[in-house]
């Protein structure tokens, strides 16, 4: 019956025109996985796997505790992939329970790697030497002790509060006189706690888990009594303080919601991982008490770990860390002159300067800022902040502005994802300092990256603008790809002042010149612009859609796209993350290709083409194409017009294209084949070969063979 089950779901599934956003996401995580399979640096491995655990967390926090809003309080449910909400959970558990398998045994692959990389994770305390065994000792004694609480859970004790993505030891006791009367209680691992102790030894370097060194002296908790078990565990709550991000379910739903879990402490476990092999009377318990069944329990391998997030302290180490491939130096931005005057309040004035991150570093807008700052000249400076490096530049610009009696307006994002404590702490400076600071606008998340320089000169205002993909954070501006770009024209100057009076007041324009913002009509706009190379096709004109995005999931934009390839529009579409759009599927979307870049930087940056008859529409911004952005969120897109960063986006989008190490192409069932060099092709990494992008390279660009400008051939094979 089971299997029957199974392949009626799975019929199911492939009759849908459209991909399950989760199940999408379970591609993307397995091709994070993947990077640990590749030619690496073990520290590189374990990087990537401690990226697919956190990622995972986030996942079973969000995701899934979403779909456990809908089955905890009866509300029905159909996914995209056309599963009813109890179908849809067993269906995406086994998926995940397999990717679970995978991370597993892609760690115990590489276990007995780790000595020849200077270290080794050691499980058993036996195999220590005395004296290290007397260091542990003491240092369980003086410092883990004292921090460890045992608590009951009995007849005369309730059910303790079990914290969110600790580690916890269910402990099973008796009297030792061995009469019947068996107790239970729990042991949490403080989060300060280190996640290893660490043994440094001449040639090795050992990293005993903390949970081992809690396990060899849990005795001593338990004094005069028998200890019969020991069960680690984990569990995973709903993040019931994202609800917000749920873009599956309805207002009338959410506000119900927010209503019934003002009377809930913590969010329901929706996930329990447990080591090899748990105590059988314990997982009864648990199961009872948090109402879960096998599915939502995940066993480790015999000699695996629970959780891999901890890899992070390894990784990092400061005696290993030089075994890292260290990063190359940025490059100056193709747009920004190389030699001459370095004042950005004087370059702008001659020139649009675009810089792609990590490979041009965040110098020219720091530099601005700072400069700014200390300007007489400058006014005023405006500002929407989503994310923030923990010592920030930008905010000491701010402050150094404030301090200078500039007037300084933020709009922080205090609902900014695991960021929340962070930007408020910036917030309260910045507001002590003198800035006016605005704390998030009513139901929706500020996500788009703006700033406005207003500064009073001998020829009168002039408006220094930016506009990026990117947050505000000099650290993720070296990990992720993005694209921000510094301008004074003033048709940005206007849109940028107007969608700040939007933000902070009561102005609502119908359309901006060179902005497209949510949630006004950014859907609709972009909807336009499909329907127009859709046109163009029909009527036999060149056309062409390429767009590069981290998430592909509104159904209206899905449905745009699909019509579109029905009538011969070649779509090329990048999206590194969830795509619900079936790419090649006969007769709906034979002329979509969809590839993924997954590899060194994570793909942040978010470019729109349409081929416009050989006069490329061309934009970047905040905004993927999602409900969220689209409905949910205050998001921005602005339009490209100077030509030589035209050219330098068209170029980015035909790099990712050409790129043959870190691309994934997805098939219409949903599943990705990592792209390999054909014979004869070299090795074309984008994350490589853009730290040596120059001006006169990017000339002749195109994306489709028929595009009116001079090209050359730069898109991938079909």
């Amino acid at each position: 019956m089971a299997s029957v089950e199974t392949d009626r779901i799975s019929k199911l599934i492939d009759s849908s025109d459209l991909i399950s956003r989760d199940l999408s996401w379970l591609k993307f995580n397995e091709r994070v996985l993947d990077q640990a399979k590749k030619d690496r640096s073990l520290l590189e491995k374990l990087k990537f796997l401690a990226i697919t655990d956190s990622n995972l967390d986030e996942f079973f926090m969000i995701r899934v505790g979403s779909l456990y809003n809908y089955i905890d309080y009866g509300k029905e449910r159909t996914d995209y992939s056309k599963l009813r909400e109890y179908q849809f959970k067993k269906r995406l558990f086994a998926e995940t329970q397999r990717f679970v398998n995978q991370q597993q045994s892609l760690f115990l692959s590489l276990v007995d790697q780790f000595e020849g990389s200077g270290f080794r994770i050691e499980n058993d305390l036996d195999q220590l030497t005395m004296n290290d065994r007397a260091e542990v000792e003491e240092f369980f004694d003086r410092t883990v002790f004292p921090m460890l609480t045992p608590m009951a859970y009995d007849n005369y004790h309730t059910f303790p509060l079990l914290m969110n993505k600790l580690l916890i030891f269910g402990v099973w006791t008796q009297a030792e006189d061995g009469g019947n009367q068996h107790k239970l209680s729990f042991v949490q691992i403080p989060a300060n706690l280190p996640k290893f102790y660490e043994i440094e030894r001449q040639d090795l370097l050992l990293f005993v888990p903390i949970e081992q060194v809690i396990r060899y002296y849990m005795q001593k908790l338990y004094r005069n009594v028998v200890i019969d078990s020991l069960t680690l565990f984990r569990i995973t709550r709903n993040g019931d303080f994202t609800l917000e991000e749920s873009d599956d379910i309805e207002a009338n739903f959410l506000d119900e919601l927010r209503l019934k879990l003002k009377t809930r402490k913590t969010g329901r476990v929706v996930r329990l991982e447990t080591e090899y092999n748990p105590d059988p009377n314990l997982l009864a318990i648990l199961k009872e008490r948090w109402l879960i069944d096998e599915d939502n329990i995940f066993r480790m391998h015999q000699a695996s770990l629970v959780d891999y997030t901890r890899f992070w302290g390894i990784v990092n180490h400061r005696l290993l860390r030089a075994h890292l491939p260290k990063q190359p130096s940025p490059v100056r931005p193709v747009s920004l002159p190389p030699k001459g005057e370095q004042n950005m309040l004087e370059v702008l004035k001659k020139r649009d300067v675009l810089m792609h991150h990590p490979y041009n570093n965040m110098d020219p807008l720091l530099e601005l800022l700072d400069q700014a700052a200390d300007d007489p000249k400058v006014l005023s400076i405006k500002i929407t902040i989503y994310r923030l490096a923990k010592r920030s530049r930008i905010v000491e610009a701010l402050l150094k502005a404030a301090e200078n009696g500039k007037h300084v307006s933020v709009l922080f994002e205090v609902k900014a994802r695991f960021d929340e404590e962070n930007n408020l702490a910036a917030a309260k400076r910045l507001q002590s300092a003198g800035c006016f600071v605005i704390y998030g606008i009513s139901n929706f998340k500020t996500h788009t990256k703006l700033c406005l320089i207003v500064r009073k000169g001998e020829s009168g205002i002039t408006s220094y603008v930016h506009m990026s993909s990117g947050n505000y954070n000099e650290s993720t501006s070296k990990l992720y790809t993005d694209l921000g770009m510094l301008t004074t024209k003033r048709e940005y100057a206007k849109d940028v002042a107007e969608f700040f009076n939007v933000i902070t007041g009561h102005s609502n324009p119908n359309r901006f010149k060179s902005l497209i913002t949510a949630p006004t009509n950014m859907r609709d706009q972009l909807i336009e612009m499909i329907d127009q190379e859709t046109q163009h096709a029909k009527q036999g004109l060149p056309s062409g859609i390429c767009i590069k995005i981290n998430s592909l999931q509104d159904k209206k934009t899905i449905k745009a796209l699909y019509n579109a390839s029905q009538q011969g529009v070649p779509v090329k579409l990048i999206v590194r993350g969830i795509c619900c759009l079936r790419p090649q599927r006969q007769g709906l979307s034979e002329n979509i290709e969809v590839i993924s870049i997954v590899g060194d930087y994570l793909e942040h940056s978010r470019i729109y083409y349409f081929h416009n008859q050989g006069d490329p529409l061309l934009y970047s911004g905040s905004a993927d194409v999602m409900v969220r952005s689209f409905d949910r969120r205050l998001e921005s897109l602005y339009l490209i017009t100077d030509e030589l960063l035209k050219k330098q986006v068209t170029n980015i989008l035909a790099y990712n294209l050409k790129d043959n190490v870190n691309a994934y192409s997805m098939h219409e069932d949903g599943n990705f084949t990592r792209r390999e060099p054909q014979e004869g092709e070299k090795k074309f990494n984008v994350h490589k070969e853009f730290f040596k992008v120059r001006a006169t390279a990017i000339k002749k660009v195109s994306l489709f063979a028929d595009q009116v400008e001079e090209s050359t051939p730069t898109t991938t094979k079909k």
